[in-house]
């Protein structure tokens, strides 16, 4: 019966007045036990800490008043919150009820004997409107931030000075590469740019040396020529042996009206020939001829400058393709070639043009052009018929290989080019696929001779012949 009425009790009095003295329970003193309590928050916290857990002078005064002093005089003092009193478990259940959003019980350990019972909490307030990090004005660097990496790289002086700028001696102290000596004059009656080449000096010698092949202790120079933009029309003259002074004396035209001729640049490149590789470009120099009174003429010592293009090119191959598929020829027309590489030093070149049908990967059939002597531009118009069913035409290539004939040794190899399935580039295979499309009608192209190891790298054809 008692047990039922304590619950009664229970339900009737609000659940933070005491049972004993039926006072608040902040108020009630009877009930506070010399035990430590454990301290119970409820959240969330507001922004800013209580008043009431500030330590301050008014707290100090609320400590006299309720009697509570602390000896230890290192301790600040310590605002007198009453304990929650121990309860039964009867009403234990009631008390684990959520409480409203912002109501804080904080139950600090009862000071007995004079003597706190529990460590100080440290309550700090927890800042829930921080979203982020305040991102912080940057300043663009200074000049003299990036000229502390390179300065060759920022500075005005760098030796990337466009050469037009400079004189022609300081163009030889700067690269040392030497001078050419020429003169150019325009015939209004004839109809031609007349170019002579005289003399050039203080060559540079060639960078290796080895004896065991050829003298490279002096260099080979020849002088090549073409007008600019689009090299119509080159040129070049005889080779000189063995010199770094060498005087050419040659005489060479070009056919353009004076209008144009005004409208191009005059480039003369200076070239070191080499019988075992690929021709050595030592300096160039280039004229614009719309700076010159070309009626009048003048003579010109002009310092050479580095070329972009180390080597010579190789030369060029005009070819045209035909297809009939009726008859199921592959006709092939080697009309000419234009500025061959050189392979013979004093007697120029006598180039001719092997052609060879592969078919997969399997040598069908050779045949070649007649030899033209002494030229490095030959004309040819000579035609060539391969047998080739229409089922197979998609695999087969044509090998069209340039040689400079000589007489007491094995043929030199100046260039070569592979047209068909294993194509030595997109100029090669742009060709085939016009054949491809335009049957019974000759497709004509120029083609750009490239090195036997280019070839073998890029094409399985070029690796079955010979």
């Amino acid at each position: 019966m008692c047990g039922l009425l304590a619950r009664l009790a229970d339900c009737l009095w609000c659940r933070w007045s005491c049972g004993s003295c039926l006072l608040w329970c902040w108020e009630c003193l009877c009930c506070s036990t010399t035990t430590d309590q454990e301290l119970e928050i409820l959240g969330p916290f507001p922004a800013q800490t209580p008043a009431w857990l500030m330590n301050d002078n008014s707290n100090s005064e609320k400590d006299a008043d309720s009697g509570v002093v602390s000896e230890d005089a290192g301790v600040p003092s310590v605002p007198s919150v009453p304990s929650i009193p121990s309860v039964p478990a009867s009403r234990r259940s009631s008390l684990e009820t959520p409480r409203s959003a912002f109501s804080v019980v904080g139950q600090i350990s009862s000071l007995d004997s004079h003597k706190l019972s529990s460590p100080l909490a440290d309550v700090k307030p927890i800042d829930f409107w921080a979203m982020g990090a305040r991102k912080a004005l940057r300043q663009p660097p200074s000049d003299q931030y990036f000229r502390k990496l390179e300065p060759g790289l920022y500075s005005h002086d760098s030796s990337g000075d466009d050469v037009d700028t400079l004189t022609d001696n300081e163009i030889v102290h700067r690269y040392q590469l030497g001078m050419l000596h020429f003169s150019t004059q325009y015939d209004l009656i004839n109809g031609h740019l007349g170019v002579r080449v005289i003399e050039a000096r203080d060559l540079p010698p060639p960078l290796t040396y080895d004896g065991a092949r050829q003298d490279m202790a002096h260099s080979n120079p020849y002088v090549k020529m073409s007008l600019l933009p689009d090299h119509k029309n080159s040129r070049q003259t005889g080779v000189k042996r063995k010199t770094q002074n060498p005087v050419f004396e040659e005489r060479f035209t070009f056919d353009l009206p004076f209008l144009e001729v005004q409208r191009r640049t005059l480039l003369l490149s200076v070239v070191d020939f080499d019988k075992f590789s690929r021709h050595c470009v030592i300096g160039k120099v280039a004229l614009p001829l719309s700076e010159v009174d070309l009626v009048k003429g003048g003579h010109w010592w002009k310092a050479l400058v580095p070329s972009s293009q180390n080597e010579v090119e190789l030369g060029e191959l005009l070819l045209s393709l035909t297809y009939l598929p009726s008859a199921g020829r592959l006709n092939v027309d080697v009309i000419r070639a234009k500025q061959l590489l050189q392979t013979h030093m004093i007697q120029g070149s006598d180039p001719f043009v092997k052609v060879q049908l592969v078919s997969g990967l399997k040598l069908v059939k050779s045949k070649k052009t007649s030899c033209m002597r002494g030229t490095i531009d030959p004309f040819y118009n000579e035609s060539f018929s391969f047998r080739v069913p229409h089922e197979d035409l998609r695999e087969v290539s044509l090998v069209f290989t340039v040689y400079g004939h000589n007489m007491k040794s094995s043929n030199d190899f100046v260039g070569r080019v592979v047209i068909g399935q294993f194509s030595t580039g997109p100029p090669e295979t742009s060709h085939w696929r016009r054949l491809l499309a335009s049957r019974r009608t000759p497709v004509e192209q120029w083609h750009s001779l490239r090195s036997r190891a280019e070839c073998d790298r890029v094409s399985p054809a070029s690796l079955e012949v010979t």
